[in-house]
């Protein structure tokens, strides 16, 4: 049994952090939020996973279907015009088990991000998250 893409994705973040990139967790999904009932202050349980949600209405989180599980910027030295100042370079590891495959919207905004001068591409471990932010 492989190690689990959160074991992979946390150890990443930890090695990204240690090189001086600034990285964030990027869940992307799409989830339930209401409103409870003015003097109903309990959840209606139907079953034991269940929950009723009243005036429901879908909440989209993350930056945008495809996006990386990791986001943030890595430390780049500019030279000539700009010799001495530091900038961020936009970050975006997309992070997979050893068997995980990237879907075809998280290639696109891998490509998108390289494209734009940003760093990205997929990983596998802390090292390949590593290697991606130092270009």
């Amino acid at each position: 049994m492989g190690v689990a893409e959160n074991n992979i994705m946390n150890a990443a973040m930890v090695a990204l952090s240690k090189v001086g990139a600034l990285v964030f967790r990027n869940n992307v999904g799409t989830g339930w939020a209401g409103k409870m009932e003015r003097g109903k202050d309990k959840p209606v349980f139907v079953g034991r996973e269940d929950v009723v949600v009243r005036n429901a209405r879908p909440l989209n989180a993350g930056l945008c279907v495809g996006s990386s599980d990791i986001i943030g910027g890595m430390r780049v030295v500019i030279t000539q015009e700009m010799v001495g100042q530091t900038v961020l370079i936009f970050l975006a590891p997309e992070m997979k088990t050893a068997t995980g495959r990237a879907s075809k919207e998280q290639l696109a905004f891998i490509a998108a991000v390289v494209r734009a001068g940003g760093r990205a591409g997929v990983a596998r471990s802390a090292a390949e998250a590593v290697a991606i932010a130092r270009g």
